[in-house]
């Protein structure tokens, strides 16, 4: 247990301490003076990746931002976010393309068309100058499978606008992608109800 300071002289060293943090962090900030639209990926094994996604969405609706959201896999699922993003048709556009996971169509020809349609939308958001943020949920499964021309994909991030921030989420990004990124997450898991107690996937909370 970490003991309080309770003698005038340890609240006086104590805040000395956090002085010298206030300035030392005063003085970081300062040096940050660049601003630019961010590549940002989010990957990895644990759960969290387009929650995360989708709780930047909600910060640039408060910011008054217009996003484009393409869902690259989750086509057959009603998910929360999809409803309370259909409040704010005029900030949000949300493209639901995928069609399923794809152990569920079985089908290597329909998947990559569904791949390349949806690449399509995002190509073409990226592209508009009215948007602010463009997610594209689960587009790192779509690459894994290399049902896009990675190249492609790489050179349009390359490309696109200084002041616009494009999210990326998925499990295993590639590692061109990450190396490109400004900024990149691993959601790493440590226990997930679905594996440890055979928990079914939850409203609210899944999906």
């Amino acid at each position: 247990m970490v003991k309080k300071p309770t003698t005038a002289e340890e609240l006086a060293r104590a805040n000395e301490k956090s002085k010298k943090r206030k300035e030392s962090r005063d003085k970081m900030l300062a040096d940050k003076t660049v601003e630019k639209g961010l590549l940002i990926v989010h990957t990895g094994k644990g759960k969290g990746k387009s929650t995360a996604a989708f709780g930047l969405v909600a910060r640039a609706i408060g910011n008054d931002m217009k996003i484009g959201v393409v869902q690259y896999v989750k086509g057959k699922w009603e998910t929360g976010e999809r409803l309370v993003l259909d409040h704010f048709p005029d900030q949000v556009t949300i493209r639901t393309m995928g069609e399923g996971f794809t152990w569920e169509t079985q089908d290597k020809a329909r998947d990559i068309a569904a791949a390349e349609a949806a690449w399509a939308v995002s190509k073409e958001m990226i592209a508009d100058p009215s948007y602010d943020l463009v997610v594209l949920d689960e587009l790192n499964i779509v690459l894994r499978y290399d049902y896009l021309d990675i190249e492609d994909v790489l050179e349009t991030f390359r490309n696109k606008r200084d002041m616009l921030h494009v999210v990326v989420t998925g499990r295993n990004a590639k590692p061109e992608l990450i190396e490109i990124a400004d900024l990149v997450t691993e959601m790493t898991q440590v226990k997930h109800p679905f594996r440890e107690q055979n928990v079914r996937a939850q409203k609210g909370i899944e999906f």
